[in-house]
């Protein structure tokens, strides 16, 4: 009894400490979108092709948007369609998914992944391209930055993002992805930056990457007691930012009606094993901000240096 008590209050805790800061954000709507474009794996040489077939794509999204009459939807929809926007993939189903580039993919040596967090669809998609255009600016010319939504992210205050379920649905689309650019570009440095919920996903795609860095920043956990568990020749970082809520949250994994919430050891402690990163005095969703430092360390290590 006094066991089942102490788990109920834990997971209350996890609870109380994920969703109380962010209680009032709303989920996406549901919005009709088309059928996505269906493309092969990314190739070098086809990229302007694909960029100009997923600008089609949108805007038939946009304009069934606009018929369904959310204007908002529309609007950003018409956003993402501009000329020099280049995704190599999007669908506008189910909240949203996209995969965007920031700088010249063909001709990089170093490539850094995005990974988001919680909350990140359509309808949030704008804060999400300005830290990807703050990294791509903190790098040099021959450096990509890739901003991959290519899964549904859980709501701030759903359940989900207490468990490790849509991370195990979203590391296999990962794990492709990245064995694609790495077919593509052979020889270019690929580095994953995981944000908050994003990590999760990170660490149970790690076995299967072929990176160079596994970026956790804003991590929960990872749903593993220490970086060995996540086998992977990536090297593991981790940096929080000294006003970030999310170091308040219970570092416990405790099972609960058929599932676990929590994600373990805190990936910032001696035990989990990590190279930490230093990340300032930012907040939880101020990492990718211009000037900080958490900016300026996970630029070095996208460039290959000691952060």
């Amino acid at each position: 009894m006094a066991s089942r008590l102490r788990r109920a209050l834990l997971a209350a805790l996890v609870t109380a400490s994920v969703v109380v800061p962010l209680v009032g954000a709303a989920g996406p709507s549901e919005v009709p979108a088309p059928e996505p474009v269906a493309f092969g794996p990314v190739r070098v040489a086809g990229l302007e092709h694909r960029y100009a077939a997923n600008r089609e794509g949108i805007r038939a999204a946009e304009v069934m948007a606009a018929r369904h009459g959310d204007r908002e939807r529309a609007r950003a929809l018409r956003k993402m369609r501009g000329a020099s926007r280049h995704f190599l993939s999007f669908d506008g189903r189910n909240g949203g998914r996209a995969v965007e580039v920031y700088g010249d993919l063909g001709r990089a040596t170093h490539i850094a992944v995005l990974v988001p967090g919680s909350d990140t669809n359509l309808e949030t998609y704008g804060r999400f391209r300005d830290g990807a255009l703050a990294l791509s600016r903190q790098l040099g010319r021959r450096t990509a930055v890739i901003g991959w939504l290519g899964y549904k992210t859980p709501g701030t205050v759903a359940p989900e993002v207490l468990t490790t379920g849509r991370a195990a649905g979203a590391a296999p689309r990962l794990t492709a992805f990245v064995r694609e650019l790495t077919a593509a570009m052979p020889r270019a440095r690929i580095s994953l930056l995981c944000h908050s919920y994003g990590s999760v996903v990170c660490a149970r795609a790690a076995r299967g990457l072929n990176a160079a860095d596994i970026v956790l920043y804003g991590s929960p956990g990872t749903g593993y007691d220490d970086a060995r568990q996540l086998r992977t020749r990536a090297t593991v970082w981790a940096g929080r930012g000294g006003n970030d809520w999310i170091g308040e949250v219970p570092h416990v994994r405790i099972p609960l009606l058929g599932t676990t919430v929590g994600f373990g050891t805190d990936p910032v402690s001696r035990r989990f094993g990590a190279r930490i990163f230093g990340a300032g005095d930012v907040g939880h969703s101020d990492y990718l901000k211009p000037g900080s430092v958490a900016l300026a360390s996970m630029g070095r290590i996208v460039e290959g240096h000691d952060a």
